[in-house]
């Protein structure tokens, strides 16, 4: 990576430059991002849940204890996801969803389901242990869209190819988090799914309809229930009941108010003493904000800042369609997830629940997120020059360590022919212009032996495979403004054969 322009050669800009120029930069940005949350999220959760496990069990540690084990089954979900090959993941894509839309049917079978102090049926227990499965469901529809839509970029796919099965199984699946009833996460589930369409080329007209139809859909749903409306009616006006529908939030400003800059201390907060319901849950960011200042939040916000940006990096190097929609879908759903819990806890927004990503209490939620960052890790290794760097012995001590598996070897004319023109103009032009830097070398001498034979007046040989890859469509592989997932397909060169002719092409769309 070049020095930046106008910097010293010893500058702080200079070396953190070389170092994110570094093939497997991405790699260990995620599991930086990843481990920095949750041991902030399990100091935060046994400092707000102290006072409220011991008032209710007598301990202390009963609420941390719980989030220990969660964090403990999500490092074991993270080192399987990083070790899983990408084929893999593909093809237990679309059994993992059709089992997640069963277990979401489940749940809300009496006797089988747990139903909690409201009614609400969102848990299995077994052997003491809570499972949500509306958790689990939100990475499988990324998983299995992103195989979907990916799965279908070579071809000249349709409006309807691109919007049908994803968009009617994604409403089922949101349809039954609905009933259970939980709101936030069928929130998260659309998020999911627009981020996707998004990513993945849909016609921005008809991408602004979704979401205005899934924006009205949510406003709707939030005045059918009571407490949902007392939510809304609470952000509309604050101050009009301050010891009923109004006293959550407001002791959460008031906690944030109490920190100041540098905070309180930690483990010296007073809204935890059952000042502020849920605490070591959905109202976290309060308390982290009361005993650690101002700085603990710009700090907070910093960890999730350098995780989307090292995850739409990850997608813009990535030049295979599926880890490209998978890591922009997932960076999108979990930073997306983070702003509308602090945007609530502020006041921005109105309460809906979602929790703070592996910073709030939660099991379920924080081993399934940390399965979800193992997979953004595997794509981060699935980059061109990291898999050229692992393969050439340049692997990191942490590789050494967790003594990961290599990655596919890379071929040049596939990469050639899986690039495709995204719907995000930034992501593909960074793609292209990998890409071609490289066939750009590999294409000069074999021009010069193509001009050698022919001032030779030798005939050039038919069996010489081409070299310049396949050509890129017009409308995109995975996006493109037809509304397309293949778009449309450029001009056929001079000489081509007709497919079926001399050629065929295989599932991954190029040329053989």
């Amino acid at each position: 990576m070049a020095r930046p322009e106008n910097a010293p050669a010893n500058s702080p800009r200079t070396r953190i430059g070389l170092w994110l120029g570094r093939p497997l930069a991405s790699f260990h940005l995620i599991v930086t991002v990843a481990a920095l949350l949750t041991i902030l999220g399990l100091v935060m959760v046994l400092s707000s849940s102290a006072a409220e496990a011991y008032a209710t069990d007598g301990s202390a540690y009963t609420l941390f204890t719980q989030q220990l084990i969660g964090v403990g089954l999500g490092v074991v979900a993270f080192y399987v996801a990083l070790r899983t090959s990408v084929r893999v993941l593909r093809k237990v894509s679309f059994p993992l969803f059709c089992l997640s839309v069963v277990m979401l049917m489940m749940v809300l079978i009496p006797g089988i389901g747990s139903e909690g102090a409201d009614g609400a049926r969102r848990w299995f227990n077994v052997a003491g242990v809570s499972f949500q499965p509306s958790e689990l469901a939100k990475v499988t529809l990324v998983l299995w869209g992103a195989h979907l839509l990916a799965s279908r970029r070579s071809e000249h796919a349709s409006l309807k190819s691109l919007l049908i099965p994803l968009v009617p199984a994604a409403l089922l699946m949101a349809g039954l988090v609905v009933l259970q009833p939980n709101l936030s996460t069928a929130i998260a589930i659309g998020i999911i799914l627009v981020s996707l369409l998004w990513f993945a080329g849909l016609d921005a007209r008809l991408f602004a309809i979704i979401v205005g139809g899934g924006i009205a859909a949510a406003t709707v749903l939030a005045f059918t229930a009571g407490y949902r409306s007392n939510r809304i009616k609470a952000w509309l006006n604050p101050g009009d009941d301050p010891q009923g529908l109004g006293y959550q939030s407001n002791q959460a400003k008031f906690s944030l108010a109490d920190g100041g800059p540098f905070g309180v201390g930690l483990g010296q907060s007073r809204a935890k003493w059952s000042y502020l319901p849920n605490a070591h849950n959905d109202f976290i960011f309060a308390i982290i904000g009361e005993e650690l200042g101002f700085i603990g939040c710009l700090a907070v916000l910093g960890l999730f800042a350098l995780f989307v940006y090292t995850g739409l990096r990850i997608a813009m190097r990535s030049v295979d369609p599926f880890l490209r929609l998978l890591a922009a879908g997932s960076t999108t759903w979990i930073f997306a997830q983070a702003m509308i819990n602090i945007g609530y806890v502020v006041g921005l927004l109105p309460v809906t629940g979602l929790q703070l990503p592996l910073v709030s209490y939660g099991g379920s939620s924080t081993a399934i997120t940390l399965m979800m960052f193992g997979i953004i890790a595997n794509a981060a290794r699935h980059e061109p020059e990291a898999i050229a760097a692992l393969h050439s012995g340049q692997d990191s001590r942490l590789d050494r360590v967790l003594r990961l598996p290599m990655p596919a070897s890379f071929s040049p004319l596939r990469a050639a022919a899986a690039r495709s023109k995204s719907t995000r103009p930034a992501l593909d032009r960074e793609i292209r212009r990998r890409i071609e830097s490289g066939s750009s070398q590999r294409r000069a001498p074999d021009a010069g032996g193509r001009a050698g034979r022919a001032r030779a007046g030798e005939p050039p040989r038919r069996s010489e495979p081409r070299r310049t890859g396949a050509a890129l469509p017009r409308g995109g592989a995975v996006g493109g403004r037809s509304g397309a997932v293949g778009g449309r397909s450029a001009a056929p060169r001079a000489g081509a054969q007709p497919r079926g002719a001399h050629g065929h092409s295989d599932t991954r769309g190029y040329r053989r």
